[in-house]
């Protein structure tokens, strides 16, 4: 009797951990990528701007480094993040992402050839051009962020 008890016991928790465990699989982690995606390229992105509005003095190798850092964050997969389902819990993903994911995916494109293209500018040392180059950046993030991305975490 205590044999089927326990056997019972493990198998109840055994279920109730693997369907734990398949919400979390499915959706919070997937936020937490993306969220740090995010993240890390605006900790890129912040200095890179600072030094372009001189409120840190301009440093060509410096801003190389970062706009190579930049560009190969951004071409993380991070469409992976966007799965069915994702759209509910701690997110500013607004939810027209899911259903307008084909423009989700060119503004991401543009993003990342806007990236490449501020890295090659940097390495080429002039600092108008890079200056230029950062704006013309910054413009495909704000792209996305106008369509997709909410100013409150949405629950």
């Amino acid at each position: 009797m205590k044999r089927h008890t326990l056997l019972g016991t493990l198998l109840g928790i055994s279920l109730v951990s693997g369907s734990s465990l398949a919400h979390i699989e499915q959706s919070e982690p997937l936020q937490s990528l993306r969220q740090s995606y995010f993240a890390l390229l605006g900790m890129t992105f912040a200095p890179m701007g600072d030094m372009v509005k001189g409120k840190i003095e301009w440093n060509d190798a410096l801003f190389t480094t970062w706009a190579e850092d930049l560009n190969h964050a951004a071409q993380f997969g991070v469409e992976r993040g966007f799965a069915p389902g994702t759209d509910k819990g701690t997110t500013r993903a607004k939810p027209n992402i899911w259903s307008n994911m084909d423009d989700f995916q060119s503004k991401l494109d543009d993003f990342r050839a806007a990236t490449a293209k501020l890295a090659e500018t940097a390495a080429a040392g002039d600092p108008g051009e890079s200056r230029q180059q950062f704006v013309a950046t910054g413009g495909t993030c704000k792209a996305c962020h106008d369509e997709y991305k909410s100013q409150d975490y949405l629950y």
